[in-house]
């Protein structure tokens, strides 16, 4: 299809040398891996070690509920938890990146909350991970947003949709049926490129930046099959010279 890695979003109870050997029988990198803030905190040298095995250098945050994000009583536990990772993961030659959802870009001590995280935690322990779809949904250029943080962007998250902010958060969304979805704000999730995304000033920026790898996410697809949507996202990065 032309894609050279994989991130994972969970294993499967998949064993690290079962995933190690599918990925070298299709000829894949492993990325990145999204762990669960909860795993993280209850087993940090498992969730290294694991990735360690199959070979994978990035270990992202990719959610905080809502009793550990930014605003809430439990954040500064949390920030202590991504130091102590961040550290561990270090010592053990992984990147902790943090991935990012809309939510992080309420204001906190005159910032935005993911920039306050990025403040907070030094550039040598924690990357950014920066999701374009949730950036552009916050009302900041993705383009802009990248290069604020270029040097600590080593993956970026490309995700395109049409559609705007309604009563229900996009990302809750995920697992509805059609009916419960009928009465929301249009809001879809699109293969890369056919959404309102301007993708190829988010390439340019990321490249100039030092992004090492574009991850093409999307959440759901609803007029076509996930690798349908998959091969058309690829198609789209390589009209745009993407290689």
């Amino acid at each position: 299809m032309g894609y050279d890695g994989v991130e994972f979003a969970g294993f499967y109870d998949y064993s690290a040398s079962q995933i190690k050997a599918m990925l070298d029988e299709h000829g894949l990198v492993a990325i990145s891996s999204h762990v669960p803030f909860v795993q993280i905190e209850a087993d940090m040298f498992g969730v290294i070690a694991y990735h360690q095995a199959i070979g994978c250098k990035h270990i992202a945050i990719p959610y905080l509920d809502e009793a550990t994000r930014p605003g809430s009583a439990g954040f500064a536990k949390t920030l202590a938890t991504i130091h102590t990772f961040a550290r561990l993961m270090k010592e053990a030659g992984l990147t902790l990146l943090y991935h990012n959802h809309d939510f992080e870009f309420i204001t906190l001590s005159d910032q935005y909350a993911l920039d306050f995280i990025y403040d907070a935690v030094p550039a040598d322990l924690l990357k950014s991970e920066i999701d374009v779809c949730w950036v552009k949904f916050s009302g900041v250029d993705p383009a802009d947003y990248i290069r604020k943080y270029a040097g600590r962007c080593p993956v970026v998250h490309l995700k395109d949709y049409i559609g705007e902010k309604g009563d229900v958060l996009p990302y809750a969304l995920i697992g509805l049926d059609e009916n419960e979805k009928k009465d929301l704000k249009c809001f879809e999730f699109k293969p890369v490129g056919y959404g309102c995304q301007d993708i190829e000033s988010i390439l340019i920026a990321g490249i100039e930046s030092g992004a090492e790898w574009f991850v093409v996410e999307q959440d759901m697809s609803t007029d076509c099959t996930p690798l349908e949507a998959a091969k058309k996202s690829i198609d789209t990065l390589i009209k745009l010279g993407l290689k």
